[in-house]
């Protein structure tokens, strides 16, 4: 009973800490069924916790903080590189992967005429902004 408690509150707080003592207090409750005096049950959840919390829970909160490997959307042309179509003054368009984009250029006052390569810095909204690639 006291482990099927212990999984409700992890399900609530999502904090690892209460699902990894829920999974001790099954394994004393499983101790317990076969015959397992209350020495046994003690020694079995002391065990099995301290297992789970030195033990697994730093990988998991590991993975549950670890960002996407790939980018996704915008996030996705970030570092590409496109090429200017109208001159990029304060406004002008890019093509960028195929696909048409609005785009101004990092610095205030610059212009890349058409054909020039670029590469994408950040997405701003509907806009790409961008500044000449090296080549």
């Amino acid at each position: 009973m006291i482990a099927g408690i212990l999984g409700v509150g992890e399900m609530l707080t999502l904090s690892l800490l209460l699902g990894m003592t829920a999974l001790a207090a099954l394994t004393a409750c499983v101790v317990a069924g076969v015959g397992g005096g209350l020495l046994a049950q003690l020694v079995a959840f002391v065990v099995t916790s301290g297992a789970l919390l030195l033990g697994l829970r730093p990988v998991a909160r590991r993975h549950l903080h670890q960002s996407p490997d790939v980018a996704t959307g915008t996030d996705a042309l970030i570092g590409m590189t496109g090429v200017v179509l109208e001159p990029v003054n304060g406004d002008g368009r890019v093509r960028i992967r195929g696909e048409v984009w609005s785009a101004r250029a990092t610095i205030d006052g610059q212009i890349l005429e058409p054909g020039t390569s670029v590469r994408v810095l950040r997405i701003d909204g509907a806009t790409a902004v961008v500044h000449p690639a090296q080549v």
